[in-house]
């Protein structure tokens, strides 16, 4: 077995200390593993398996006493040992820092840090650019199987998230919902369903089902670094075209960004702030597997808060088209989440979100009180993974969705809703009535266009106002403790 330096647990009482040693021993695995790939790519015999772990942090303690009991993270759950592994510090760095004097301050142990027994696998050590098993040929490709560690699904189950996950006699309490191959995962499948690096996402993102709404994203975003004074330092599209705020320099890194022959499948673009709370926002497509498929990836960022912004159908009589409707309540029958999140844990509405989108549409509409009402109406949002729902006999759906006080219907709304729920990410959801199938409206070209043109706009700047208002909030009160079991892990 050839292995880069071995670090031996060492505790820590300074976060900046921990940090720094959880940076030597990753940055120290990486390299080993990409020197030892480059050779192995030139031809050079390796006789020998190549093994380079991750680092884990962890903690000791004997009490449950801590210090501040109103945040819903940044403490354990009781007395016992709690560890997990950890991957790219450099992305991490501000998280694990805040992780780290939150564990600190409420418990007042110290952090250990130290080269864990879980492999880094080979293909996610590689940089951004570096592709350099393309050139091997296929023989060669099947013998890294014999000399390095390749993805193993097993060290990345949601478990922990679910809360399935059982301790095994003697072992650790987890100490984060992720480990690190899982947050590796779905690093890389960032990359590879929207175009752009991880680094360049933003603590708030919107959810869209529709490329309209990225249309407008994409003009305001152009618009915005026109202005020198504008809050926001960059415009990334997929590719990591990166276009920098009027007056910026250009920093290292933006030279590479080049668009893409073709769209990625959930294209993501991101309005950077320098703090990284910002707004990316990506189109999903349609359907709840899309839905799924991006939040699971997107939930190991740590986002503060993820929005849906999108079309529905609206199934009411007393509303037009046009008018929008706020998600206080989800029927699921998007079934993709069935075996992660059964049908019978509520998704429950959270306030600070459900304020800031009601005052978020009042502002940006005018109207408030009595008034609002005409345009905005609350209620239950069905979210279906039958996109022709409407052929079916009434007496099925139309019964269920009339039972459920349902108001309005979509595809994606209850996936992203219940998987925030399930990852611990604060949600909500604010769409846009765009036809009315039960009561004879349905979408027609000439209709579409002229709604689209009327709305997109508007419906986007709300969204984005919302997030202004979510990001004024006292720093972890958006971390709701309805997210959070009662036994729960100690990082956000």
């Amino acid at each position: 077995m050839i292995s880069p330096t071995f670090y031996a647990p060492e505790r820590f009482d300074d976060p900046e200390a921990a940090l720094a040693r959880v940076r030597e021993i990753y940055d120290g695995s990486v390299l080993h593993l990409r020197d030892a790939l480059r050779q192995f790519v030139g031809g050079a015999p390796l006789q020998d398996h190549v093994r380079a772990c991750y680092p884990f942090v962890r903690v000791r303690t004997d009490t449950v006493a801590r210090a501040d009991s109103r945040l819903s993270y940044g403490f354990v759950a009781g007395p016992g040992t709690f560890e997990t592994t950890v991957t790219r510090p450099d992305l991490f760095a501000s998280y694990l820092k805040e992780q780290f004097r939150l564990l600190r301050r409420n418990h007042g142990v110290s952090i250990e840090v130290g080269t864990s027994a879980q492999p880094i696998p080979v293909h996610f050590s590689l940089a951004e650019h570096d592709h350099l098993e393309g050139s091997m040929p296929p023989e060669r490709r099947l013998l890294m199987r014999d000399r390095f560690d390749l993805p193993d699904l097993a060290a990345m189950d949601d478990s922990i998230a679910n809360g399935t996950h059982e301790v095994a006699s003697g072992a650790p309490h987890p100490l984060s919902l992720f480990s690190a191959p899982r947050m590796d995962y779905s690093l890389h499948r960032l990359r590879h369903y929207t175009g752009t690096v991880p680094e360049h996402f933003q603590n708030f993102v919107l959810f869209t089902n529709y490329q309209f709404y990225i249309d407008e994203f994409i003009k305001l975003g152009h618009a915005l670094m026109a202005d020198p004074a504008c809050e926001y330092e960059a415009f990334v599209e997929p590719g990591n075209v990166t276009t920098r705020r009027a007056g910026a320099a250009a920093r290292a890194g933006d030279e590479l960004g080049m668009p893409p022959p073709r769209l990625p499948q959930m294209p993501a673009y991101h309005l950077v702030r320098p703090d990284s709370s910002g707004i990316t926002m990506i189109n999903i497509g349609v359907g709840p597997a899309n839905a799924k498929t991006i939040t699971d990836h997107v939930a190991v960022l740590r986002p503060h808060a993820w929005l849906m912004l999108g079309h529905c159908a609206g199934l009411r009589n007393s509303q037009k088209l046009g008018d929008y409707v706020l998600a206080h309540a989800y029927m699921r029958e998007d079934h993709v989440l069935d075996e992660d999140l059964p049908l019978w844990v509520p998704v429950p509405a959270l306030a600070e979100v459900q304020v800031a989108l009601e005052q978020a549409v009042a502002e940006v509409t005018q109207l408030s009180g009595y008034e609002l009402k005409s345009l905005l109406r609350t209620g239950t949002v069905v979210s279906t993974d039958n996109r022709n729902w409407e052929l079916l006999p009434p007496a099925g759906p139309e019964r269920r969705f009339s039972q459920s006080r349902a108001v309005a219907l979509d595809m994606e709304s209850a996936t992203i809703a219940a998987n925030g729920f399930r990852f611990r990410v604060p949600y909500g959801t604010l769409l846009c009535v765009s036809d009315k199938p039960l009561h004879g409206e349905i979408k027609l070209p000439g209709m579409a266009n002229h709604f689209y043109r009327e709305r997109v706009d508007q419906h986007l700047r709300i969204g984005m106002r919302a997030v202004e208002l979510l990001r004024q909030e006292r720093p972890g009160s958006l971390h709701s403790r309805k997210l959070r079991s009662f036994a729960e892990v100690a990082f956000q």
